[in-house]
């Protein structure tokens, strides 16, 4: 650093080390709620997760992320004839309610009310399975520019009458432990009501992944040779609502100059969250441009 350069620099830090002062600033607490995470589709039991919400400041170690999982909670499903309370399990410190009784295992066409009991409060919601409406046709395109990488493309036939709404998952057999859900997961009608269109499915990654093929320019990406199962599911507009705001927030998060957005819920009570129905369809391909 040369002599011009320096003594500027050490004007201002003597301007900003003399004006030195301590600020004491008063954080707003927010009521403290019940987050919920329940889903139900044809064939499985249902499950809940409860977990409560943390200051932006609280600790994020795994101990207390384990320590936020609400025990001892009463909450019970019905179907309109038959109502089961959930048994709860506790499976590597995190808690989920769920049962093996086939009687409430979930139905196409059925309607589903879930009550919670917890923290002193009753929290309820109501959701549906909707009628599987399958994708007619899947395949695989290399991105121009992007050698053996590549989105996955789908032609779906809505059908008429406006108000149908769909959420996709994706797993790659040998390399995703799960069903990861799609980046923008959830798309309704609204534009498309009875028309048949194609477009493309944007690869989902786990949160906070530090995998290599999470973390380089084709990270939103297929690649050629993977065999990927699709998860497509019909869900109902309550359902759709809480994700597509969920999603956009996740997305606007990291952006500066977005609005806030405000995540719509379906649980009733003084709760947020989600309890959702899943009216899925399973294709499994072998990606080949």
């Amino acid at each position: 650093m040369n002599k011009f350069n320096f003594y500027p620099f050490l004007l201002l830090l003597l301007v900003f080390t003399s004006c030195e002062k301590d600020i004491d600033i008063e954080l707003k607490t927010t009521e403290e709620k019940i987050v919920v995470e329940g889903v139900i589709e044809q064939g499985i039991p249902p499950y809940v997760i409860l977990t409560k919400t943390v200051g932006f400041f609280a600790p994020t170690d795994l101990q207390s992320y384990q320590n936020s999982f609400i025990k001892g909670a009463v909450v019970t499903v019905s179907d309109g004839i038959t109502t089961v309370q959930l048994d709860e399990f506790i499976v590597d410190g995190f808690t989920v309610y769920s049962t093996l009784n086939p009687a409430i295992f979930g139905q196409v066409g059925r309607v589903y009310n879930l009550e919670i009991q917890a923290e002193g409060k009753i929290l309820t919601s109501t959701t549906t399975i909707p009628t599987p409406i399958p994708m007619d046709n899947y395949w695989y395109k290399d991105q121009p520019g992007f050698s053996n990488f590549g989105y996955l493309w789908f032609n779906l036939n809505d059908p008429p009458g406006l108000g149908n709404a769909y959420r996709i998952f994706t797993q790659r057999k040998g390399k995703d432990a799960r069903f990861i859900p799609a980046f923008g997961s959830v798309f309704d009608d609204k534009f498309f009501d009875g028309l048949d269109f194609d477009a493309f499915i944007f690869r989902g990654q786990e949160p906070n992944s530090t995998a290599p093929d999470d973390n380089n320019e084709t990270s939103e990406y297929f690649q050629q040779g993977d065999t990927v199962i699709v998860k497509f599911c019909t869900i109902d507009l309550p359902h759709f609502n809480f994700w597509e705001t969920f999603e956009t927030a996740a997305f606007n998060d990291s952006n500066p100059f977005a609005a806030p957005t405000t995540i719509r819920t379906n649980i009733e009570g003084g709760g947020v969250g989600v309890w959702g129905g899943y009216g899925v369809t399973y294709d499994t391909l072998v990606l080949v441009d």
